[in-house]
C-alpha cells in the first residue's frame, strides 16, 4: 500500500479548498481503513467550501470534508472482528460518546458531544478514510455505489419518517431538498395517505412529483394553510417532516399541523428552536388550533 494519497482539503478559513498530496490515514486497534469508491456532496460541504457563517463556527482548517460514501475494506486494527479485507462498506458518520444522558437512554443519534467525520475529523474526499468499526455498515454489492454513498441522508429521512406513527396518516414535508425527497418516498412505502411537498424551488416541486407526492406546493405563491384545510377537511396534516430548518418553514409546519399531531424537525438547533413563536409568528390566523408532539430526529449539520 502507498504512503501517500490525494485528498481533497479545507487548508484554512477562508473560501475555497485544494487537492492536496498528504498522508494516509493510519488507524487503531478497533479501526478499519476504507479505499473510498464513490463520495457523494451535501449541503454540509458547500457550506465548509463557501465558508459561511455556520462553518466559521464550526469547522477548525486543515480539514479532509466528506461524510457520504462507500468503499472497499483495505485493512483494520486487532480488534476488529465483523469485516474482512474486500468488504464493500459505507459507514455511520456521527460518531456518538456512549456516555452521555442521551447515548446511556438509547438517543445516541442526539448525543451532546457527537462527532462528524468530515466535519470535526477528516472525511471521505480522499482515496482512503478511517472508520471506527462500530459505525461500519457492510453492503451487499450489488447496490449500485452511486447509490451506496447517499445511505447517509436517506437513513436520516428514514429515521425522521418513522420518529412515530406514519401508515395511514396525512404527511406534508416542508423542504424537498435531497433528504426532504427521501421522506417522501419513505413515507409512501410505508403506508402514509396524501403527501403534500412544499418546497419554494420549482425544480425540487417537480422532483418531489415524480416522488409521488400527491401536491407540490410553493409557499411563496400558495395559499398553503387554506389548501390543506380544504385537502384535510379542517383537521390540518397528521405528520409534518421539517426538512428546511428554516424558521418561516417551522412557523408554517406548526401553522398547518392537526390537534394532537406529530411535527419531526430535522436538525433544528437549540438558537433556531428560541426565536420561533409558533402562534403568534404567522401573518395569517391558523385555521387549525394543534397541539403538538415536536422532536429534533438528527444533530444539525447543515
Amino acid at each position: 500500500m502507498p504512503k501517500t494519497m490525494l485528498a481533497v482539503v479545507k487548508p484554512e478559513a477562508a473560501p475555497g479548498a485544494e487537492i492536496r498530496e498528504v498522508n494516509i490515514p493510519s488507524y487503531g486497534r478497533t479501526d478499519v481503513l476504507v479505499k473510498v469508491k464513490v463520495a457523494s456532496i451535501c449541503g454540509t460541504d458547500l457550506h465548509i467550501y463557501e465558508w459561511d457563517q455556520w462553518a466559521q463556527r464550526r469547522i477548525h482548517p486543515p480539514l479532509i470534508p466528506g461524510h457520504e460514501f462507500c468503499g472497499e475494506v483495505v485493512a483494520f486494527g486487532d480488534e476488529v472482528t465483523s469485516v474482512k479485507e474486500g468488504d464493500f462498506v459505507s459507514a455511520e458518520m456521527h460518531v456518538a460518546c456512549g456516555k452521555c444522558l442521551q447515548c446511556r437512554t438509547g438517543e445516541a443519534h442526539i448525543c451532546q458531544n457527537v462527532k462528524i467525520i468530515g466535519v470535526d475529523t477528516n472525511g471521505a474526499f480522499a482515496e482512503y478514510v478511517v472508520i471506527p468499526e462500530s459505525n461500519i455498515w457492510k453492503l451487499d454489492p450489488a447496490i449500485p455505489q452511486e447509490y451506496a454513498s447517499i445511505l447517509d441522508p436517506l437513513g436520516n429521512a428514514v429515521h425522521t419518517v418513522l420518529a412515530g406513527e406514519i401508515a395511514a396518516k396525512t404527511v406534508a414535508v416542508t423542504g424537498c431538498g435531497p433528504i426532504g425527497l427521501f421522506s417522501i418516498a419513505v413515507a409512501r412505502a410505508v403506508g402514509a395517505t396524501t403527501i403534500f411537498a412544499i418546497d419554494v424551488n420549482e425544480h425540487r416541486r417537480k422532483l418531489a412529483t415524480k416522488m409521488n407526492a400527491d401536491y407540490a406546493l410553493d409557499p411563496s405563491k400558495d395559499d398553503v394553510r387554506a389548501i390543506v384545510a380544504e385537502k384535510t377537511g379542517g383537521l390540518g396534516v397528521d405528520v409534518i417532516l421539517e426538512m428546511a430548518g428554516q424558521p418561516d418553514a417551522i412557523r408554517l409546519a406548526f401553522d398547518i399541523v392537526r390537534r394532537g399531531g406529530r411535527i419531526s424537525l430535522l436538525g433544528l438547533t437549540r438558537s433556531r428552536s428560541r426565536s420561533i413563536s409558533p402562534r403568534t409568528s404567522s401573518s395569517k390566523a391558523s385555521p387549525f388550533k394543534a397541539s403538538t408532539a415536536a422532536a429534533c430526529t438528527r444533530p444539525g449539520t447543515r
